[in-house]
């Protein structure tokens, strides 16, 4: 029979023989390599740009076809579900610009299995895509990763460092109570301890960031639903019991 080998039916003997064939060659010249590490890869990259050659185009129509790729996303919708996503992000997240879309990013530690499938499902759900988590060797921690267009602008996140961002929470977040409850839940359950040490009668309801804006806006909020923070160099603090008790209701937290 003869035809290339690649058509032929997978129980073939020349398929088989082909495949098998596959696995002795060396890989592609540029395999690893990108722009920024391979002067090869580019000029090919450079001279791309210069006859404005997209290499990605019928791959990028036949995505957006089959609906992995969103062309132009809609504004996420302004909820409770949203509001909590932006907090997780705030305090846990991070969001990268890239030329053609942006890369959205949670890191939580793996010995917080049920936070990890929450945040999965906020992610989908709010972004109607199905987001990735990836552990790295070693590490304690996991990466739920999503890619998309305008994620920054629509989460009216600043992306890059956030650690001096004077953004803080969103505005619309701010003009309703549930919506500010919401947004607390993600922050606490991103960057809170709780303790209680009973023979001392200690309460610590603690939020810790290293962000100006982002600690000056939880104890507002804090304020606003009537609770007496205490603020510290990078943390927010609730002492009393009756308001550890009353807020970590409020919040549901580690409830999912």
């Amino acid at each position: 029979m003869g035809g290339a080998p690649n058509k032929l039916p997978h129980d073939n003997p020349r398929y088989i023989r082909w495949r098998e064939s596959l696995k002795k060659r060396p890989g592609p010249w540029n395999k690893g390599k990108n722009k920024e590490s391979d002067d090869g890869v580019r000029k090919i990259s450079e001279t791309f740009k210069l006859k404005h050659i997209n290499n990605f185009a019928n791959w990028r129509k036949q995505m957006i076809q089959e609906g992995k790729i969103i062309a132009n996303p809609n504004p996420l919708r302004k909820n409770k579900f949203t509001a909590v996503l932006i907090g997780l992000v705030l305090g846990d997240g991070n969001i990268h610009k890239f030329p053609r879309t942006e890369k959205l990013t949670i890191t939580l530690g793996t010995d917080k299995p049920d936070l990890i499938k929450f945040a999965e499902q906020l992610t989908e759900q709010v972004f109607s895509k199905k987001p990735v988590t990836l552990k790295h060797g070693l590490s304690k921690a996991v990466r739920i990763t999503l890619y998309q267009k305008f994620i920054s602008e629509r989460m009216e996140i600043p992306n890059g460092r956030r650690r001096y961002s004077i953004t803080g929470i969103p505005q619309w977040i701010w003009e309703s109570k549930t919506y500010l409850i919401s947004c607390l839940k993600g922050l606490y359950e991103a960057e809170a301890s709780y303790c209680i040490h009973l023979p001392t009668c200690t309460y610590n309801f603690s939020f810790h960031n290293r962000n100006p804006k982002l600690l000056s806006d939880v104890s507002k909020a804090l304020q606003n639903l009537g609770y007496h923070p205490e603020v510290r160099s990078y943390a927010i603090r609730l002492r009393r019991k009756d308001e550890v008790k009353s807020f970590k209701a409020l919040i549901n937290f580690r409830i999912y």
